[in-house]
């Protein structure tokens, strides 16, 4: 399926170059140099996720954030702004938004945030692709945060990668469940080809040394149907 992004950005320049990278992406855009009738385009359009700037004519983005979240709760929105002192950033979380980008920024860093957000807002796999994606996740003697990209240890902060994250979402989702790995495979890349199930091997191996071994979290192979991501309160 193709997602869809309601995207609002005054600076005509820079809203031609996201809207046509989205596009090629393969993402369905709407672009609005303003947010008046936000409302209005949500209905009609009905969008996976919003992408606002925070400088708006008329309406500012947080504004916006407001009105969508109490209108839309679950609608992930995705903030971006020349603004970068922790108040406007705490602002945009308290205004509604699920991510926040300064600007400048790099094309392939949105891609990957918009990526992540409809990763982790739309999971498809059978009923975990109507759960909402909590903020955090405790698992055994770590903390996952999936907005942040990030799995805290006790021996410190991991940087996930965006496949890293894609797949301990819908572990996380899933906990102590079995989780087909064709299955798996299609959700993330779409494809469950011999190359895809190299590449997700890598992965789960690196996922499995994130977690060690005896840290109450494990990833655990199902000969012939996938895994079973397990999670117990106390390690060992």
């Amino acid at each position: 399926m193709k997602y869809k992004i309601l995207y609002i950005e005054d600076e005509e320049h820079l809203a031609s170059i996201v809207t046509e990278t989205l596009i090629i992406k393969g993402y369905e855009v709407m672009h609005y140099k303003e947010g008046t009738r936000v409302l209005e385009h949500i209905s009609a359009f009905q969008p996976h996720i919003c992408v606002l700037d925070i400088m708006l004519p008329y309406i500012d983005g947080y504004s916006l954030g407001r009105t969508i979240r109490q209108a839309y709760p679950k609608l992930p929105v995705l903030f971006l702004t020349a603004k970068s002192q922790t108040k406007d950033i705490v602002e945009g979380f308290s205004s509604g938004g699920t991510d926040y980008m300064k600007k400048p920024f790099s094309l392939e860093e949105l891609m990957a945030r918009i990526d992540n957000q409809i990763a982790i807002h739309y999971p498809q796999a059978d009923a975990r692709s109507a759960q909402y994606m909590p903020q955090e996740f405790k698992l055994g003697q770590f903390r996952y945060s999936p907005q942040l990209m990030k799995l805290f240890t006790p021996d410190g902060v991991i940087k996930l990668s965006n496949r890293e994250t894609e797949i301990l979402n819908i572990f996380c989702l899933s906990p102590n469940e079995p989780i087909d790995r064709r299955e798996l495979m299609k959700v993330i890349w779409g494809d469950d080809s011999y190359f895809i199930s190299r590449n997700l091997d890598v992965y789960i191996r690196r996922l499995r040394e994130y977690f060690g071994n005896g840290s109450g979290v494990e990833i655990i192979t199902l000969k012939g149907k996938g895994y079973h991501f397990s999670v117990s309160d106390q390690p060992g």
